[in-house]
């Protein structure tokens, strides 16, 4: 299933017993999950695509540092290692119904982890930028700066 940036949310249980849900393209946003049951039993998810996924990989590969591309990489990557061996939901006999299971749950928190990353990424990129502004605006002669 594919979806495209417009996308706001995930309505409670929209995908509740999918089961043959094994793939989905969603956007990059925060708050894009707010509940846990929307994947509930969907035991075959095990795959996730961003919709921004070319202009993402384009953002990763201008970040200054190697290791900043290749931890970005390994954050977004990471979902596909994780998603299937997260718990789909079982029945309780307690409660009397399936619980909601972790997909949902692993989605959310990877969209964040890879958010925060990016805003810490490009705050230090900015920082550097500024940095090496200032030493060379220090090290022109004053004439050239003006000019």
């Amino acid at each position: 299933v594919k979806f495209g940036n417009k996308l706001e949310r995930f309505d409670e249980g929209v995908f509740i017993n999918c089961t043959s849900l094994e793939r989905i393209t969603i956007p990059l946003k925060d708050g894009l999950i707010t509940v846990d049951n929307i994947l509930t039993r969907c035991k075959n998810l095990k795959h996730v695509d961003l919709v921004e996924g070319v202009e993402l990989r384009e953002t990763i590969a201008a970040l200054h540092f190697v290791e900043w591309r290749k931890n970005m990489n390994e954050e977004i990557n990471s979902i596909n290692q994780n998603l299937p061996n997260a718990p789909a939901g079982e029945w309780d006999n307690i409660i009397g119904r399936y619980d909601d299971g972790e997909k949902a749950q692993v989605i959310r928190r990877w969209i964040r982890s890879v958010l925060d990353k990016m805003i810490h990424y490009k705050a230090e990129h900015e920082r550097i930028l500024n940095e090496a502004a200032t030493t060379l605006q220090l090290a022109l002669p004053q004439d050239a700066v003006m000019n």
